[in-house]
């Protein structure tokens, strides 16, 4: 009988030892699970209201919200539909709907918040005069092209130092590679000349920048990345594919 008591004994010790083993094991498990959804970033993760929230403008030059959010909708399918980069973190905006006096380019860091250029831009000699008001992606139209561009290489040409770009959005600016719509720098986008003629001048439908700020610019935003030029145009609002709200399609 004692041996019988003492088997009983030592099979209750060696059960209620290894239950207790088993805690830490399972705490331990539970934290590996855990670790990857921390290590998103924060624009695969941001709402455009929270990344708009969350970036430092000039409190003068303060960015359209219905633009940026547009703007972020748009880069976001964009990445997902592998056109660009899944690492990209920049994204360029042209509000045209602003007058051409105003500073209505933006180069923003979504990984910093923080804005790396805030500059005047030009649209198209018969886009309009101070105001942009009319688009077209017509060869010869000389009008500016709204939409989704991707950045593309650079070159020297006629204009200087310039930046391709790839129309995204069918029927609005795809034929922008073909028309030789690019960014470059020009000496008539500057407060001189908007001292002489109460506007900046107007490109042949590029995005044209400050001459001293050509450089900076497309060195910053070459090579895959978005520019989006914002209008409120409801028809492309409501047509463009990259601003469909996939997640709820």
């Amino acid at each position: 009988m004692k041996k019988i008591l003492f088997a009983l004994a030592s099979t209750l010790f060696l059960a209620t030892s290894f239950y207790k083993n088993e805690i830490p094991q399972r705490h331990h498990t539970k934290v590996e699970i855990e670790n990857p959804a921390k290590s998103f970033s924060p624009v695969a993760t941001s709402s455009s209201e929270e990344m708009y929230a969350s970036i430092v403008f000039d409190s003068l030059h303060k960015l359209n919200p219905e633009a940026f959010e547009k703007a972020y909708l748009g880069f976001r399918n964009l990445q997902k539909a592998g056109q660009l980069d899944g690492n990209s973190h920049l994204l360029s905006i042209c509000d045209f709907s602003l007058s051409s006096k105003q500073k209505r380019l933006w180069v923003i860091d979504l990984n910093e918040k923080k804005v790396l250029f805030n500059s005047l831009v030009a649209h198209g000699k018969n886009t309009g005069e101070e105001f942009a008001t009319q688009f077209s992606n017509r060869e010869s139209s000389y009008q500016s092209s709204i939409g989704f561009y991707i950045t593309e290489t650079t070159y020297t040409g006629n204009n200087g130092y310039s930046l391709k770009l790839l129309g995204m959005d069918s029927g609005y600016n795809d034929a922008a590679l073909q028309r030789a719509i690019v960014m470059h720098g020009a000496d008539y986008v500057s407060e001189d000349f908007i001292r002489a003629q109460n506007r900046i001048g107007r490109s042949w439908g590029c995005p044209a920048v400050p001459r001293e700020l050509a450089a900076p610019i497309i060195n910053t935003i070459k090579g895959k990345n978005c520019l989006f030029i914002y209008y409120p145009d409801q028809h492309y609002l409501s047509s463009s594919q990259w601003l469909k709200n996939q997640e709820e399609a």
